[in-house]
């Protein structure tokens, strides 16, 4: 099965979402994050934020980072690294991802908080029309 034909991951399910919680991750934790965008962004989910001329998906990504940086900051996360992917040098041949990004939480509790706040909430809709599929992986430091 390639990228193409499977089916995208574009939010967390309740099975995970209930995981990640049941791992009693104490302190910090990093969260890894593997983009691949859509051609041309697709709004159908949220016409009332679709700007008036189509946008990329890397452009729409762009719109939802700078949404979403002030509502994660004051949360006191942040972004530590943001880069361009491609494809594997170890890994599946057929895979590639359009971004990566380690984004720093100080606690799950804290990425619960901004994950569920209603203001950074009002533009997901770009992050929802920007990605075709995605991957979320909570990471934690090694003491």
């Amino acid at each position: 099965m390639t990228p193409e034909t499977r089916s995208p991951y574009l939010e967390p399910t309740q099975e995970s979402g209930r995981d990640f919680m049941m791992r009693g991750i104490e302190g910090e934790v990093v969260m890894l994050n593997l983009l691949r965008f859509r051609d041309v962004a697709d709004y159908s989910a949220t016409p009332d934020l679709e700007p008036d001329t189509p946008l990329s998906g890397a452009d729409a990504y762009q719109v939802y980072i700078d949404h979403t940086l002030p509502h994660l900051r004051e949360s006191g996360g942040d972004v530590e690294f943001m880069g361009e992917g491609g494809s594997f040098l170890i890994g599946p041949c057929d895979e590639r991802w359009d971004m990566v990004l380690l984004v720093r939480h100080k606690s799950v509790q804290t990425f619960m908080s901004f994950a569920s706040n209603e203001a950074y909430l009002g533009g997901m809709g770009h992050r929802l029309a920007a990605i075709s599929d995605s991957r979320l992986l909570p990471i934690i430091a090694r003491r």
